[in-house]
């Protein structure tokens, strides 16, 4: 009785447990150099702050200096303005005016233009850092391609605001109510290149905000307010007389883009990914740092 006991418990273990190799034993494995970048893994709030830091301080950098070509930007406009027309949806103007008739909705949304823009993102940044750390890196990367790549566009294709075509009626709302915070307008748009309207980032970055909340959130509320969020950052783009329709169409064209890089590297859309990252042994960065420091 006893000897067949013995032969059950080998046999199971057997099974349960196969053999593991040399190879698979040590860390990493035979996972490349690459393999092991794209790797998920517990962000550093420490690089994260001064990553984002870093990051936007260069976006701003080169999206101020791209040359500000008035006559190209200002021509752009007249013929998107004249597509939009041609199309059958050009109602930025009426849009533009009649939300200004009612002064407590048109100066909320100066402030919403200047504000949410980054209060929102960074929300939504330090959510997923905290509770969806697998997720974060892949996330994250959607938002820097999204951004770099419409730099490309602020160069390629400068385009005036509609609230600075010659002879359209358009209402500056910023200039009209003495709003702040707004950095095209008064006297912070020496401060910002004036004629990088084309691709909208308020809408690229909203809408990054808005389908991150809806693919990950569980509670339906907060899925609801996510595509709620975009849906009325166009509204206020437009409103405001900062934006075209098709300027929001170029910044969801970069988002795409953004995508794209991130589930090539990574392999997956972020929200796929685990919420919570595997054990994937030190980041090569940090091993060639301590290999010059030996």
């Amino acid at each position: 009785m006893g000897e067949a006991s013995v032969k059950t418990l080998e046999t199971r273990t057997d099974v349960s447990s196969p053999p593991v190799t040399e190879v698979e034993a040590r860390p990493g494995g035979q996972r490349t150099l690459v393999s092991r970048l794209r790797a998920p893994r517990r962000p550093r709030i420490w690089f994260e702050v001064l990553l984002i830091a870093v990051s936007y301080w260069t976006y701003s950098l080169i999206r101020n200096a791209v040359p500000e070509q008035k006559a190209v930007a200002l021509a752009n406009a007249d013929w998107l303005w004249g597509v939009e027309r041609s199309l059958g949806i050009a109602v930025e103007q009426s849009v533009n005016h009649a939300i200004d008739s009612v002064t407590w909705l048109i100066v909320g949304m100066n402030y919403y233009y200047a504000t949410l823009h980054f209060v929102v993102t960074i929300g939504v940044l330090v959510w997923i850092y905290r509770f969806h750390p697998g997720r974060y890196a892949a996330t994250r990367l959607v938002l820097f391609a999204t951004t770099g790549v419409a730099l490309v566009g602020y160069y390629l294709y400068p385009l005036a605001p509609p609230r600075l075509m010659n002879g359209q009626q358009f209402i500056d709302t910023v200039l009209k109510h003495h709003t702040w915070g707004s950095m095209a307008s008064g006297n912070l748009k020496q401060m910002s290149n004036q004629y990088a309207a084309m691709p909208s980032m308020h809408i690229g970055w909203s809408l990054w905000c808005g389908l991150t909340i809806f693919a990950v959130a569980s509670a339906p509320w907060a899925r609801i307010l996510g595509l709620l969020y975009p849906t009325a950052t166009l509204v206020v783009i437009v409103a405001t007389a900062n934006h075209f329709w098709l300027d929001a169409v170029g910044g969801m064209l970069c988002l795409a883009f953004g995508f794209t890089v991130s589930r090539a590297w990574f392999g997956s859309l972020p929200h796929r990914l685990p919420r919570h990252p595997e054990p994937a042994g030190p980041h090569p960065a940090t091993e060639l740092l301590n290999r010059f420091r030996r």
